[in-house]
C-alpha cells in the first residue's frame, strides 16, 4: 500500500571515488581474533593419567584419573574414576568419585557415587542419597578466602655429621 519513495535518498555521487581498505597499524604477523572468544572448554585429566604436585587455573578442571596434591580452579569435576588426595579449593565442586583431603568451594555437590574423607568448607552444599562422607561440615560466607594454597612447607635438612678428631690422651705428669 504504502512505500517510502527513493528519490529523495542520498546517494553515492558520480565524482566519489570508492576508498582504498586502510591498511593496518599492526604487522601482518600479529593475529586478532575476528570473534569474541567463547567459553573455554574444560581441562580433562584421564582416567590413567597420575598427577603428583598441584594444579591450579582459573579455568574448569575434570579429573577422572589421580591426582596426588592440591587443586585450586573455578569449576572442578571430579570423575567416577577419580582419586584426589589433598586439598581441593573452587568456585563450584561436583564430587562423584573419591576425594581425601579439605574441600573448600563455594557451591559444593556430592552425588550418590561420591566418597569424601576429610572437611567440608562451604557456601552452599548438597549431599545426594547414597554419598559417603567422612568429616566435619562449616559453612562459611567466603569460603575460599582461607582456602589459598601455599607452596608445600620445606622440611629442614639437617647438616652432615662433621668428622671428630681422636680424643687425645693427656700428658703424664703435668
Amino acid at each position: 500500500m504504502f512505500s517510502k519513495s527513493r528519490i529523495n535518498e542520498p546517494g553515492p555521487k558520480a565524482d566519489d571515488k570508492p576508498k582504498a581498505p586502510e591498511t593496518p597499524a599492526k604487522p601482518s604477523m600479529d593475529f586478532t581474533p575476528t570473534a569474541p572468544k567463547g567459553k573455554v572448554s574444560a581441562s580433562i585429566l584421564s582416567s590413567d593419567l597420575t598427577i603428583v604436585g598441584n594444579l591450579r587455573t582459573t579455568g574448569d578442571i575434570q579429573v577422572e584419573g589421580t591426582v596426588e596434591g592440591d587443586i585450586r580452579a573455578h569449576l572442578l569435576t571430579v570423575g567416577e574414576s577419580a582419586t584426589i588426595r589433598g586439598e581441593i579449593v573452587a568456585d563450584d565442586i561436583v564430587v562423584n568419585g573419591r576425594v581425601i583431603g579439605r574441600v573448600r568451594g563455594l557451591k559444593v555437590r556430592l552425588t550418590a557415587t561420591a566418597r569424601v574423607e576429610g572437611d567440608i568448607i562451604h557456601k552452599t552444599i548438597a549431599i545426594e542419597s547414597g554419598a559417603h562422607f567422612e568429616g566435619s561440615v562449616q559453612r562459611q560466607d567466603d569460603p575460599l578466602a582461607q582456602g589459598r594454597i601455599s607452596a608445600p612447607i620445606a622440611q629442614p635438612q639437617l647438616a652432615p655429621p662433621t668428622p671428630t678428631a681422636p680424643a687425645q690422651k693427656p700428658a703424664d705428669g703435668i
